[in-house]
Formats: C-alpha cells, sequence, structure tokens
C-alpha cells in the first residue's frame, strides 16, 4: 500500500513521527560515529606523542645509565688508588718517622748535660705527637675507603687495657694521676686491634684533660653485654657539646684553653675516630659527664666465650729490669731502609747488641752461611726485591732448624700481615716503634727463650 493511499491523518501523523525519529536517530548514529573517530584520531595522536616522549626518556635514561657507570667506574678508579695511596702511606710516611725516633732515642743516650738531653726529649714529644696524629688521619682515611674492616673474635679485655697501661702510665704517672683498673676477665666479640685503638684514644684524652686526681678504666657485665667504661675526674664536658665533640676538629672550650696554656697541639681527632670505629665494629659508645668533676665514656660490647687454646700474650718486663738481658745478644735485623738500619744500628749498639744488617732474604741467608747464628730476629715486612719479612723468616727458621725469638716490626697494619706474623710465632710491631718498648719486648723474649 502507498502512503498515498491512506486517507487516515493520524495514521499518517504517527508514520511521520517514526519517520522523523528514524531519521533523528541515523543522524545521532552518524554523529557519535564522527565524534568517535574524532576521538580516535586525537587518541592516536597522544599515544604518538606519549610514545615520543616515553621513547625520549629512555634515549636519555640509557645516556643517564651510561654516565653514572663511567662515574662508578672513575669512583672505583679513585678508590683503588686511594687504597694503594694508604697503603704505601702506611709504610713510606711512618718509615722516616720511626727512623727519627729511633734515632733520638739513641741521641739522648749520648747527652753528657741535662740541657742536651731536655732537648732530645722535646723532639721525641714532637715525634710522639706527629706519630700519633699520621695514625689517627690514616685510620680516619682508612675507614672512610673500607680499608679497614672489622675480624670479628673473642677478644679478651685484660690483656687489651693492660697492654694500654703500660704504655700510658707513664704519662699520667708524669702528671701526678692515678691510673687505676676495675677489669672482669671477660671476652668480647670485636676486633683486637680496632678496640685497643679506640680504648687507647678514650684513656689518652681523660689523662690530657685531667689534672687532679685519676683515671679508672674498668669493665661490668650487662647481662649478655659487657660495658667498658673509661672514667676520669677531669674538666667535665658541657651539655651542649657533648654531640659536637665526636666530630672531626672540634675543640671544645677546656681543649682551647689547655692549648694556649700548654701548648698542647691535639686537633680535635680522638673522639671522631673513637666514634667511627666503634660505629664500624657494631658497639654502641656513650657518654655521660658533670663539668668540674668529670666524664664517663662506655662502649658496650657482646660478650661470648673464650676460643678454645686461645692464649694471652706475655705483658713486656720493664725496662730497667731487663737492660742487662741484652748484653752479647746475637740480633739480625732484616731491613732494606737506610736511615731506620742506621739508627737501629746505633740503638743495637748501646744496648751491647751484636747485630747483622740484611735489606732482603738473600742477604739474610748469607748472613746465616758466615755462621752467625741469631738470638732474635727483628723484621719489617717489606723489603728489597719484592721480598716480605714474614716469608724471609720462614725461609730463615727453616734453614736454622729450630724456632727462635721473632719481632715483625712493619708499618703494614693489615690483618694479613698480624696473622701471617702469630702463624710465625712472631711479636707484631706497628711502626714508628718506641725504642723503650722495643727494648723491653726484646729483654722479654729472650729471657723466656730456651
Amino acid at each position: 500500500m502507498s502512503i498515498l493511499d491512506i486517507d487516515d491523518v493520524d495514521r499518517l501523523k504517527r508514520i511521520n513521527d517514526a519517520l522523523l525519529n528514524r531519521v533523528e536517530r541515523a543522524m545521532d548514529q552518524q554523529r557519535n560515529a564522527f565524534s568517535l573517530f574524532q576521538t580516535a584520531i586525537a587518541l592516536e595522536g597522544q599515544v604518538r606523542r606519549r610514545t615520543d616522549e616515553l621513547t625520549s626518556t629512555l634515549r636519555n635514561l640509557e645516556r643517564t645509565n651510561a654516565e653514572l657507570a663511567r662515574q662508578k667506574e672513575i669512583s672505583e678508579r679513585a678508590d683503588q688508588s686511594k687504597t694503594r695511596f694508604l697503603a704505601a702511606a702506611s709504610h713510606d710516611v711512618l718509615q722516616p718517622l720511626h727512623a727519627a725516633q729511633l734515632t733520638m732515642s739513641a741521641l739522648h743516650d749520648l747527652q753528657e748535660n741535662e740541657r742536651g738531653r731536655a732537648m732530645v726529649a722535646q723532639v721525641e714529644r714532637a715525634l710522639d705527637t706527629m706519630n700519633e696524629l699520621l695514625h689517627t688521619l690514616l685510620d680516619i682515611s682508612r675507614l672512610d675507603a673500607g680499608v679497614m674492616v672489622p675480624n670479628l673474635s673473642a677478644v679478651p679485655l685484660t690483656p687489651v687495657i693492660d697492654s694500654l697501661l703500660s704504655d700510658l702510665r707513664p704519662i699520667a704517672e708524669a702528671k701526678g694521676l692515678r691510673l687505676q683498673t676495675a677489669i672482669a676477665g671477660d671476652h668480647v666479640r670485636s676486633d683486637r686491634t680496632m678496640l685497643r685503638r679506640a680504648l687507647q684514644n678514650l684513656i689518652s684524652n681523660a689523662i690530657r684533660y685531667t689534672d687532679r686526681g685519676g683515671v679508672l678504666i674498668g669493665t661490668r657485665r650487662r647481662g649478655d653485654m659487657v660495658a667498658i667504661e673509661v672514667v676520669d675526674t677531669g674538666c667535665g664536658i658541657p651539655l651542649d657539646q657533648r654531640e659536637r665533640i665526636f666530630d672531626e676538629f672540634h675543640r671544645g672550650s677546656a681543649a682551647k684553653e689547655r692549648a694556649g696554656r700548654d701548648g698542647d697541639c691535639a686537633l680535635g681527632l680522638g673522639l671522631s675516630i673513637v666514634k667511627r670505629l666503634v660505629t664500624a665494629l657494631g658497639h654502641e659508645l656513650s657518654l655521660t659527664s658533670e663539668v668540674g668533676k668529670g666524664s664517663r665514656f662506655r662502649i658496650l660490647a657482646s660478650r661470648c666465650e673464650a676460643l678454645q687454646g686461645a692464649g694471652v700474650p706475655p705483658s713486656p718486663a720493664p725496662r730497667q729490669a731487663r737492660d742487662a738481658a741484652l748484653s752479647g745478644r746475637r740480633i739480625l735485623l732484616v731491613e732494606n731502609d737506610p736511615d731506620v738500619i742506621r739508627a737501629m744500628s746505633v740503638l743495637l749498639e748501646g744496648w751491647g747488641c751484636d747485630h747483622r744488617a740484611a735489606a732482603c732474604k738473600g742477604e739474610a741467608l748469607d748472613i746465616l752461611d758466615q755462621g752467625f747464628v741469631p738470638d732474635l730476629v727483628i723484621a719489617d715486612q717489606h723489603l728489597d726485591h719484592g721480598d716480605l719479612g714474614t716469608r724471609t723468616v720462614a725461609v730463615l727458621l727453616h734453614r736454622l732448624g729450630r724456632r727462635l725469638p721473632v719481632i715483625l716490626a712493619t708499618a703494614d697494619i693489615t690483618e694479613t700481615v698480624m696473622h701471617q706474623a702469630e702463624q710465625l710465632g712472631a711479636e707484631f710491631m706497628a711502626k714508628p716503634v718506641k725504642p723503650a718498648q722495643l727494648r723491653a719486648l726484646m729483654a722479654h723474649m729472650l729471657a723466656r727463650a730456651p
């Protein structure tokens, strides 16, 4: 039926409305399709831009990573250079200082009047200060470079503190101070060398800033921990300085006053190295103080059991009691530094020793072949022709077919060298060596030798 044949007006209206609705829907669909098309084009453009941005970012990231890798390589090379420098500094910088201290000790014995001895003593004090400063700076550099790594073991506190007191008691007595101990026979899990260095700085500081009374070094148990305390009756530390005293080169009012009064040239590094050492060891460091009454420094470390078969190294005998034990003794000095050889020769002659010097393994063996059989060997670690003192001593002992007292005196204070010395049964002494301590140790070892 054609629409022209429909005479019903209402029906025509309905048909017309239906057609209009259909047309409107078609137009809406076309508009929606066109809108979707526009949206798709816009999204495609955005995706393209984001892809370009991401590609550019990835390229920048690759360039950044390449630069970081290059900088890391440069940093690693710098760290390796720093490590090599520290190893060289430990030997080359401290070696002439060692020779100077030996020479000044020999010069002191040659003085015939009190004025000459006083001048030599003044130079010796300056050398001691230089020695302390160099060791502190090297320790800080080693810790920063990651060269000084703790070798944790069961460390007996009694021999560590006793050896420190034998070094520091004369300084305390010269100031009229009492140096007392209250030590339990405990072991702590620590590194013996690093712990000793930290305690040495604490005790030295306590003595330096105490004018009356004394210093007490004590230990006490705290559950499964051990508190190692250094207590003094010194000037005390004001509350506003108790954090800053652990900063490098910080010197409080008391230190500045003492520098002006006594000529004390300490640079404020002692407590800084203590904090670094204690942190590296995983111990805790705390401080309590009262101005005018004194201070208490405490190191808290884990308590542990002694290792089976671990012996306690003997303390060197006092110098005066053993002087006669060196007279006529045969000493082989294995050393390649001419200044150290000359200084040691003067000292050994002054002590009445018959000695020979060798700069390398071959020269040492030649001395044995000439019929010189030493009672004691003093060896450096780094010798001529790349020879090492520990290996040279091992060859000498094998040639002699028996054990004899050996002192390894070296500026190479790495754990490897210390362990090698221990395996040889040798006593380890870090350069620069104090002549009085060397003489006392030599006398003690010779007195024990069969």
